[in-house]
This record gives structure tokens, sequence and C-alpha cells, in this order.
């Protein structure tokens, strides 16, 4: 019984755990470019070279060639200037077309299919330079059009390329022999992909989905086929070898499985999911009402089952023998066990199609591995077998503690909903009285007060069901002053903000700001801590000379995890928010407000994008002037409009995000 408490509340404290952090490993940067960069290096003599670069376009999406007459022509800058290089003034290209384009009005030249590909000859008058660096700039099309910059580092002596999203890193890539060394190890050929996730956060993505795929093991579809399958492998095989193999070769068969659904779900979305998922009320409703069915499902209202045909015509095939056996008893698996898994994995796909790119593969690699794993371990070692708590009614209370969980999860989904078309309908009290309503009727569950129809009659509770109420009970109590405007910093970016509230000042609090219509300017309104915040670019530009202040411009967003932490845990420290209070304007332009535009403000821009709505404009105006859309995404600006300093996104670590504010005031106060 200790062994099986033990397991119980460790594999459901990491889901809860990873749930909560999940929330924190959102894209705080997406530049919106739907391609993907190859690059090698060609030798010709000692110095003489061509660069090559190849490209992936997504389906529907065009680049315009060097000399195309309208739109931005396909243009290469050396980061050398000459100084020890010289190239020549085009750069041969692959097949290109000239059509008359809708967008401009015109014909234009562009390249043909969705695999260009340009080559740089190149002649080194200093042979002692190693690595080459090239900025790319061109314009990618579809329905709209959006400039891109793209930062390439050949290095000629190992025929590798590096990209790189920040110019700085860019710049001083190579400057020393240290850092040339750190390069030639670090540098990898193949698909050079600066969109998406980091390699950070798709670690994180594995590492998560990962802990899904143990919490899942742990349900009644699962467990049981642990000591079933292990023991059928290690006896119908001819060797204890053979039945290791065979086992293995069911784990990757597993593995397989998940990832092509991760692979069919990446092509479905494309790489820039994210910035339709997380502004689209559509999806977000969708997303919600998907997980309150699956929930429902835990609960055990009714079982989520693919067809039992598929069962059946699956589990004949699996009698074949061999590796298509193998493969096929697999498949059956993942059949017969969907409706356990399938809201788990539900799960984990819908939060890795807010990411956008391969996350999706990245998650059911994550998740499948970690179902794959014990059926190779205890093919192994056999003996492990005794050792694992019998099957009964723990397994039905893992299900129903994951429902109560992907209910909790499911409120975030409606509240993003509700942020992007400003509704107010679930506003933060609301949010949490409902989050905590869902956490009772989970302790409640756990200490055993609450039955459902599938669970066995608990007589006592087990040690892990009472570790893990008193820590639910204790969630709910640390929730509760919440309601009174506490910040609840455990879960910054899950509720919405504090400002948006019955109170957002908190019961009897009340704004720094002056109540007086006469000192509050126009197009401004009361942000996080009660700061001056102008949402109109214009009106924050012209209070900003007005006052002889810089201007801090927010890119963010209503439905935006990390702009809600960077505002509860970076904003709120006292350095911070003295500054924003006391020595910058602050203008937040939404990305995802659905505000309709005046009339006479609709139309298409002059890269060809669609502006019909508040954050349609903001959205444009940020790929307009930075080539990119990011949120957070923090420039500092002097009254010229110009940038500061370098502009930054997403800055968890306060002391660096205060030292960032003021290097550009000093920079500003010096003009």
């Amino acid at each position: 019984m200790t062994r099986k408490a033990f397991i119980i509340a460790t594999s459901l404290l990491l889901f809860i755990v990873s749930g909560v952090a999940a929330q924190g490993f959102g894209i705080t940067q997406v530049t919106l470019d739907p391609v993907a960069w190859e690059g090698s290096v060609e030798k010709v003599s000692d110095t003489e070279y061509v660069l090559h670069y190849q490209a992936t376009v997504e389906d529907g999406w065009y680049i315009y060639a060097q000399e195309t007459p309208a739109g931005i022509p396909f243009n290469f800058e050396f980061l050398q200037k000459d100084a020890g290089v010289t190239r020549e003034k085009f750069a041969r290209e692959s097949e290109t077309k000239t059509a008359y384009d809708e967008i401009f009005e015109e014909d234009v030249i562009k390249y043909a299919g969705q695999r260009p590909k340009l080559s740089m000859p190149i002649t080194l008058t200093d042979e002692n330079i190693t690595i080459v660096k090239s900025v790319i700039n061109y314009q990618v099309c579809k329905e709209v059009c959006i400039p891109q910059d793209f930062y390439i580092a050949h290095n000629l002596k190992t025929g590798k390329v590096k990209a790189f999203t920040d110019y700085n890193e860019f710049e001083n890539y190579g400057a020393t022999p240290a850092q040339k060394d750190k390069g030639e190890e670090d540098e990898e050929e193949g698909v050079i992909d600066d969109n998406g996730p980091t390699n950070k956060g798709l670690w994180a993505t594995f590492f998560l989905s990962f802990l899904g795929g143990l919490a899942a093991l742990f349900t009644p579809c699962v467990f049981p086929m642990i000591p079933m399958t292990v023991s059928y492998f290690t006896k119908q095989s001819k060797s204890r070898a053979a039945g290791i193999r065979n086992a293995i070769i069911y784990g990757i068969s597993i593995i397989i499985i998940y990832v092509v659904l991760g692979l069919t779900v990446t092509g479905i979305f494309g790489a820039t999911a994210i910035v339709e998922v997380s502004t689209s009320v559509t999806f977000n409703l969708v997303f919600f009402i998907l997980l309150v069915v699956f929930a429902v499902s835990f609960f055990g209202a009714f079982e989520i089952m693919l067809p039992q045909k598929w069962a059946n015509k699956i589990d004949s095939k699996a009698d074949r023998g061999g590796f298509a056996g193998i493969f096929f008893m697999a498949l059956a698996l993942a059949i017969v066990s969907f409706s356990c898994t399938g809201p788990i994995v539900g799960v984990a796909l819908v939060q890795s199609i807010t990411e956008g790119g391969i996350t999706p593969v990245i998650s059911m690699l994550g998740f499948s591995t970690a179902i794959a794993l014990p059926f190779a371990l205890f093919a192994m070692f056999p003996g492990w077998l005794n050792s694992l708590p019998k099957s009964g009614g723990w397994l039905n209370t893992v299900k129903v503690v994951l429902g109560f969980l992907e209910l909790g999860l499911a409120l975030k989904f409606l509240s993003n909903a509700d942020l992007v078309i400003d509704g107010h309908y679930l506003e933060r009290e609301v949010f949490l009285v409902l989050l905590i309503a869902i956490m009772v009727g989970l302790a409640l569950y756990l200490f055993g007060k609450i039955q459902l129809s599938h669970d066995t009659e608990v007589k006592n509770i087990s040690v892990g069901r009472l570790l893990l109420g008193i820590m639910t009970t204790a969630f709910i109590l640390y929730l509760i002053p919440g309601l009174w405007g506490a910040p609840l910093k455990l879960i910054s970016g899950f509720p919405p903000p504090m400002n948006y509230s019955e109170s957002p000042y908190g019961i009897g609090g009340q704004s720094t700001l002056s109540n007086s219509t006469a000192e509050f300017p126009e197009n401004a309104e009361i942000g996080p801590h009660g700061l001056l915040s102008f949402t109109d670019y214009e009106a924050g530009m012209e209070y900003a000379r007005k006052e002889s202040k810089p201007v801090l411009l927010d890119f963010t967003g209503k439905a935006c995890v990390n702009c809600r932490r960077m505002e509860e845990l970076v904003w709120s420290k006292p350095g911070v928010l003295n500054i924003l209070k006391n020595d910058v304007v602050l203008i937040s332009l939404y990305g995802d407000s659905q505000e309709e535009l005046p009339e006479a403000e609709q139309g298409v821009s002059a890269s060809g994008r669609r502006i019909k709505t508040v954050g349609n404009k903001w959205s444009n105006f940020q790929i307009e002037r930075y080539n990119l859309v990011a949120a957070p995404y923090y420039v500092m600006l002097d009254h010229d409009e110009k940038p500061l300093n370098k502009p930054i996104a997403y800055t968890p670590d306060a002391k660096k995000y205060e030292n960032w504010l003021k290097t550009a005031i000093t920079t500003f106060n010096n003009q």
C-alpha cells in the first residue's frame, strides 16, 4: 500500500506542477515567416567559395526575386562590407517567373516553386577570414506581404552554417578565437529555422509531455497492459534476447504512432499557429469545450472511444507475427487505450498547437516515450513486475483527478476568449471562484467525501490521497485572498490580469491617478498597477513630447500569458514600478484586440495586410516597424520615434529589465 500511495502521489503531483508550469513556457516571440532555410558552403579554391541558401516555403507563399520591379527584392549584405570579401552583384538563383501580382497591381518577378535556391560566389582578399556573415532581406507574400531580415554565418572551414535571431549575437559571432571554437562546436548542418519555439522551449515541451505520458500510464486502460504485454513477449519469444528485442520494437512502434500524429497536427496548423490560436475566439472556445468533454469523460459520464471495428481489424493483423505484427499490437494498444490516453493527448496537443512550429511533434515524442519506456524496461528486467502495484480502484482515482485538472485548465481557454473580445464575462474574481470550486471538488474527492459511479467504496484513504488532498487544500487557501486583490504570483499569467476585475485595485483600493477628467489624457486608460497607459500610438507620443519623457512601447495582447507574467512579476518590483510611474510614458498596443476600427481607418496596408480591427492595426504596425510579431515586445523610443537601445521581449529577470530601462533613459537624457 505504501508503494502504491507513493506512485499515485508522485505522478499526480508532477502532473499538477507541469500543468501550472506549462503556462510559463508560451512563445514570447514569433517571427511571422513561413520560410525555413538550409545552407552550405562549396569550396572552389583556397580563396574562392560559393555560399548556398536553400529555402523551403510553405504552400501558397512566395518570395520576390532579386530584380523584381515591385515588392522588396531579395538582397544580400555581408557584415564585412567588402573588407576581406568580394562578391558578385547578384546571386545565382533558381527558376523565376514573371506574373501579375494582385497585391501590388503590376507584374513582379518571384521564385517558381516552393524550394528556391540562391548561390552567392565570393572571393577572399583576406585569407584569414573563416566565417562570412550575411544579412538577407526579402519579402514573403500570400494574402499579405511581410518583410524579413535573416542573419546567417557560413563557416568556410567546416562548411557548416548557423542562424541567428539576435543581431548583437550575430555581429559578435567569431570575434575572438574562443568564440570561433565555440561556434564550430555548436554549429549543425541542415535546416536553419529561426521561427517558432527555441531549443529550451522544445525541451520544456518534451519534459512536460513526458510527465503527461507517465500520468497516462497510471490509468485503467494502460497500466494493466504492462504485465500482460511483457509476459507475452517473454513467453512467446524463443530466447530472452528475442523477447527484449520484440519489446523494444513494440516500444519504438508506440513512439512512431504518436509522432506521426504530431506530424499530422503540425502539417494541419503549420508553423504560425500561435498567431491564429492565441488571438482567435473560435479556437479558444473550441479548446475550452474539448477540455470540458475530456474532463467529463474522465469523471465516468461516458467513454471517448474509437470505432470498435478499427480495434478488431488492427487486432487481427497483430496475429501476423514478425515486425509487422508487433507494430499492429502497438497500434491496437493506442486504439484500445484511447478512452484514457485520448484526453491527455488532447491536452498536450492543444498546448503545443498554441506554441506552433514542430512543438506538436516534440510533444508526442515526449508523451509516447513515457508510454513506451516501461514496456522495454520490464522486458529487460521481468523481475520488476513483482514490484508493480496491483490493478484496482486506485486507477480510476487517477482518471478522476486528471479530470479535475483538465477542467481547471479549460478555464484558461474560456478566459482567453473573453479577454480577446473584452467581454468582462469572466473577470478575475469569477475566474478564481470557479477555479476554487473545482479545487474544492478535487479536495473533497481525495478525502473520500465525494464518490463517482465507477469508484470503489473508500473505507480508508491512502497516504498518497491524504498528502495530495492536503496540498490541494493548501492551494485553495492560497487562492482565496486573490478574491480581494492578492496578486497570486505562483500562478501569474493563468488567471485574468488584476485590472480585468470588478475591483482592479483590490477591495477599497484606488488608482494612483487623479480621478479628475481634466487631468486624465485622451486615449489613455488605467493599466497594471495603476499606471497611465496609452492605447493609441500617436496620442502617447504627443503626451511624451509634452511631458519631456521617453516612451516605453509595449506590444502586448489581451490573451498573452507572458505579458501578464511580466506585468505581475517584473513590473511590480519597486525599482521597475518607480521608473514606469515617473520616468517614462507607457504605450500599450494590443495585437489581438477585436475592436473594429472606424470604416475610414479600415483597408489594406502598404504591405498588403488587411486592416479591420485595432489588433490588425497594431500587428501591422509592429511588422512594418520591426519585422516581427511578438508579445510581449518592448521598445524604448525618443521623441523622434527612434529606439534608445535594443528592443527586448520576455525578460523575467527584473534587475535586467530595470537596467534596460535605465540605460535607455540615460541615453534619452544625454541627447
